[in-house]
């Protein structure tokens, strides 16, 4: 049976009515295209083309069969239309899922931005803190923080993210600064407990010394944005990525506690099931998103 190559070449003969015309459009030798065209003819055993030194004709055989196989080719280049604008990331829709956190202050922005600047392309984002399962879930795209453990996905990291201790002015004037993390234990320290672990031991390092410490208090959340009313009205102390407080420190509403210890690093990754062809759209997503947290790198 002829393949999709050989019945391209076939038409490509016809509609140049020149195989010297044919194999420079195809970019091989007439003597290689010729020799393709026998393969065919002896494979199918019938003759397509009449061939002189001045005149190519089809056959009545060579007649039908590229009555079907142009019919083939335009199928193929159809669908080959259809999908370019997918790999070109001019169209479609991306469906992604991030944090909460990163959602709310940068991602949304971000990826309005993105669609602005493609207009034929849509993106649905979801905010949510749990691991969806992306192939289950039919997600192109997720933003993630953290350890990373499904080997079936890809990562490109983004940014790190620092975590902080801060409370309110108000705080401190009542109840006094902790000049080292182990005095923590004597304050009201409020768990954010989205995470996996650590939400009640809060880690710490200085020089080649690392630690934890291990923290109580009345209110814990596994939403940020309640965790950070709460210190911001006062009632005591929290650990956070610094972007969920960044515009509250720069504005005096909260103070960095303990500016001398590092806090906890975690890595903020673009991830996506595993494919041998990345989607254009997909790949200039990442990137955007990329540049946007690398241009607010102070947040982080």
């Amino acid at each position: 049976m002829p393949n999709a190559s050989e019945l391209a070449l076939f038409s490509l003969i016809v509609e140049a009515k020149s195989f010297n015309k044919a194999a420079q459009l195809a970019e091989i030798s007439p003597a290689a295209l010729s020799k393709k065209i026998s393969k065919l003819e002896k494979n199918l055993g019938i003759q397509l083309l009449y061939r002189t030194t001045r005149r190519l004709s089809l056959t009545e055989a060579g007649e039908i069969l590229y009555s079907h196989s142009k019919d083939i080719n335009k199928q193929v280049n159809d669908a080959v239309s259809a999908v370019s604008s997918f790999s070109e990331g001019l169209s479609g829709t991306i469906k992604m899922t991030v944090p909460t956190i990163s959602g709310e202050l940068i991602l949304a922005q971000a990826v309005a931005e993105f669609c602005q600047l493609h207009p034929k392309l849509s993106v649905e984002m979801r905010l949510e803190n749990e691991f969806v399962d992306l192939i289950k879930e039919g997600q192109d795209l997720a933003i993630r923080t953290g350890v990373l453990s499904d080997s079936s996905l890809i990562a490109k990291p983004l940014l790190q993210s620092n975590w902080i201790v801060c409370c309110a002015p108000a705080y401190i004037e009542k109840h006094g600064t902790p000049q080292t993390p182990q005095e923590l234990s004597r304050h009201n320290c409020m768990a954010y407990t989205y995470q996996d672990k650590g939400a009640h031991d809060w880690y710490f390092s200085q020089s080649d010394e690392a630690y934890y410490v291990k923290i109580s208090g009345n209110f814990a959340t596994n939403n940020s944005q309640a965790l950070r009313k709460a210190a911001l009205a006062g009632y005591g102390i929290v650990y956070v990525p610094r972007c969920s407080v960044y515009d509250d420190m720069q504005q005096g509403d909260l103070v960095q506690l303990l500016p001398e210890f590092h806090g906890r690093q975690l890595g903020i990754y673009a991830v996506y099931p595993y494919t041998k062809h990345q989607s254009q759209k997909v790949r200039l997503l990442i990137e955007h998103i990329k540049d946007c947290y690398q241009q607010q790198a102070e947040y982080f």
